[in-house]
């Protein structure tokens, strides 16, 4: 799962890799895996309650969409129940949005502002020690 090591643009002709240490690299791995399990977590939780809401709200538009299909249906059910679509809408596009990123990151590797963020991270919770909520899991 290390995508630190692989360059931003496969094609662009960038500035050689700073080489770090092996332990500091598994550690940046663990925080960036971290960060993958996190924003999955939030889209389950968002899932669980705001989308199970707003898939409630819209169960009478939904019965119609499913009698006869027409975009009229579709139209008409977004529109009286704002809350409910909104709310949906929201949950479809946080994970759209996380899908784009982490299919970014398995295709062109971590970009460079992104690896910095990490590493700078990681220093900060070696720096903090063990007093550090994500001690445990990053440096263990």
């Amino acid at each position: 799962m290390s995508r630190l090591n692989q360059p931003a643009h496969p094609t662009s002709d960038s500035a050689p890799e700073i080489e770090l240490d092996p332990i500091f690299k598994s550690q940046i791995d663990n925080l960036y895996r971290l960060n993958v399990y996190g924003r999955w977590l939030v889209i389950g939780l968002m899932w669980l309650t705001i989308g199970a809401y707003s898939l409630w709200g819209l169960r009478y538009p939904i019965s119609l969409i499913q009698e006869d299909f027409t975009w009229a249906a579709v139209k008409y059910g977004l529109i009286t129940e704002l809350i409910p679509a909104l709310g949906l809408c929201l949950c479809v596009g946080m994970m759209t949005g996380t899908l784009v990123w982490q299919s970014r990151n398995i295709i062109w590797g971590i970009s460079k502002k992104e690896q910095q963020r990490l590493i700078q991270q990681v220093g900060n919770i070696r720096k903090q020690g063990s007093s550090h909520p994500l001690w445990k899991f990053v440096v263990k």
